[in-house]
């Protein structure tokens, strides 16, 4: 499987923020997308996830065969928002998530332990604070099993025991043949990534 961007732009309002994008990046491999705020980092992963439709060129999966025809039914999007009910409990709002995008390889309760919230998950989401709210987010990642993770600047709000399980867990689901593609102003422990600089396009 690879996700494939060929002369890909964006825009934002109407505007251009880039254009003539291209890469590719094949299972076990990640990518770590770079650049100032307003270079465009998180419009280009809207445009991947398919939230903003491309201004031009095309970005699509290959190779994902029956399982994962597009890019829709292979991507989880992680973005700054972390898309819980705040009324409903940790585990309701994984629950959900589960039922809405399918199985994964954890069960509620190990996903939660892998993000080290383990024994919470009767708590309100609202409850959370915001580290906690977005280990709850990362849980989102494990309990429905997506190939590709878009994630927009992923360790936003987490302390650096948490960042570093976070990094584990990236690793891990490259391992395993996923694929990473990351917007972020912070190193993110992936060590062989490929980059994308859109500040140098701009």
């Amino acid at each position: 499987m690879r996700l494939v961007a060929e002369n890909l732009s964006g825009e934002r309002g109407g505007e251009p923020v880039f254009e003539d994008i291209d890469f590719s990046v094949e299972e076990g491999e990640s990518l770590v997308v770079t650049g100032p705020n307003g270079s465009g980092k998180s419009t280009l992963l809207r445009v991947i996830a398919g939230f903003l439709p491309a201004a031009g060129g095309s970005v699509r999966i290959a190779e994902g065969g029956e399982a994962f025809p597009s890019i829709a039914s292979a991507c989880h999007y992680l973005g700054h928002q972390n898309a819980m009910k705040t009324a409903l409990t940790v585990g309701e709002n994984l629950a959900f998530w589960r039922r809405f995008s399918g199985g994964g390889r954890f069960e509620i309760a190990a996903a939660l332990d892998a993000v080290g919230l383990g024994g919470i998950g009767h708590l309100p989401f609202g409850y959370l604070s915001t580290g906690q709210r977005r280990r709850a987010a990362i849980a989102k990642l494990l309990v429905s099993h997506r190939p590709v993770w878009l994630l927009d600047e992923p360790t936003a709000g987490l302390d650096k025991s948490s960042e570093d399980r976070f990094a584990d867990l990236m690793k891990a689901h490259c391992t395993g043949g996923g694929i990473v593609v990351a917007a972020t102003h912070l190193p993110l422990g992936l060590a062989r990534a490929k980059t994308l600089d859109m500040g140098a396009r701009n």
